[in-house]
């Protein structure tokens, strides 16, 4: 598995290579993307994201680039002449759950993204964000989703645990529909304190049902990201020419000329991703679109700003 260039802060450079998204179906090359594109990403930040140190140490973690220096555990490098930094209690206060979408429309991508579907998409996101999440000894769950809930691990914050999450997510299948609102309940109940609900979806869902559940977490004092993702070939339609639309959950066709609807198709879309952004403004959810081609370090740093805030 190539992986090319790096990821700064403003997601700016190349992300890794796509090209044959089988490739990254098990655990390990999941794992190496995912620490690629962290690292890269926290290089180019030229900072730490890690909050506070309480005075009463946890444990130690191994060194990553991109971590805070002064913290480093001499003792530790003059016994195994490895790095290694100190980890307090303070760093597990989080509680964050990550809610992946895995219906049937995640696994469609558009001829411009050979293969490379919005399930995949969301697939490295997921397995970036636990990777930084589980570096910042933040305890961390995963959630996937169709017409019900098909994985739940509550949240752990030892660096174990980040392979117990890659494995389910090379698991995934996407197939079924979409019912977030149980999903994002069922997260709600289980977080008995304040906690951080990343939710990764293309949001092809009962609008109505996953706004009130979102409403529900925030209620209880949740923060909330919702990352919507899309892949190009939503976004808008061909220019000319005949089409077949397909519904991947209902599987119900309509043949049409799409320059016909294009202009409409268009307004329609961008209907529905304002509505999304201003019904999470005004519950205070951050709502980022994410178009599948979009370089990773984008959705960490939307990431990162929340998780900033909350430190």
């Amino acid at each position: 598995m190539a992986v090319s260039g790096s990821l700064t802060g403003d997601g700016s450079r190349s992300r890794p290579d796509l090209k044959n998204p089988s490739e990254f179906y098990d655990p390990g090359r999941l794992e190496l993307i995912a620490r690629t594109v962290v690292e890269g990403f926290l290089i180019g930040l030229h900072r730490s994201p890690h909050r506070g140190f309480s005075v009463e140490f946890a444990e130690n973690r191994p060194y990553y680039p991109g971590d805070d220096i002064r913290f480093l555990d001499w003792r530790m490098y003059a016994r195994s002449d490895r790095w290694y930094l100190k980890q307090f209690e303070e760093e597990t206060n989080l509680r964050a759950y990550l809610v992946l979408d895995t219906s049937r429309s995640m696994r469609w991508s558009s001829p411009v993204m050979s293969g490379f579907s919005k399930l995949d998409y969301g697939r490295l996101i997921a397995a970036s964000l636990a990777n930084l999440l589980l570096r910042q000894g933040d305890a961390t769950g995963f959630v996937a989703y169709d017409e019900s809930v098909r994985t739940h691990l509550p949240p752990r914050a030892s660096r174990r645990h980040l392979a117990t999450i890659l494995r389910e997510l090379v698991a995934l299948e996407g197939d079924g529909g979409s019912e977030a609102g149980t999903a994002i309940r069922d997260v709600a109940i289980r977080l008995r304190r304040r906690g951080l609900v990343v939710l990764i979806s293309d949001l092809l869902v009962d609008a109505e049902g996953t706004r009130r559940a979102l409403h529900f977490l925030r209620h209880r004092g949740h923060e909330v990201i919702v990352l919507h993702l899309m892949d190009p070939g939503e976004r808008e339609l061909p220019a000319a020419g005949d089409a077949v639309f397909f519904d991947p959950e209902t599987g119900e066709e309509l043949r049409t000329s799409s320059a016909a609807l294009r202009a409409e198709y268009a307004a329609a879309v961008e209907d529905a991703v304002a509505r999304w952004r201003s019904e999470c403004r005004r519950m205070g959810a951050d709502y980022h679109l994410l178009i599948t081609d979009t370089p990773l370090g984008v959705g960490l740093g939307h990431f990162l700003q929340k998780r900033a805030r909350l430190g």
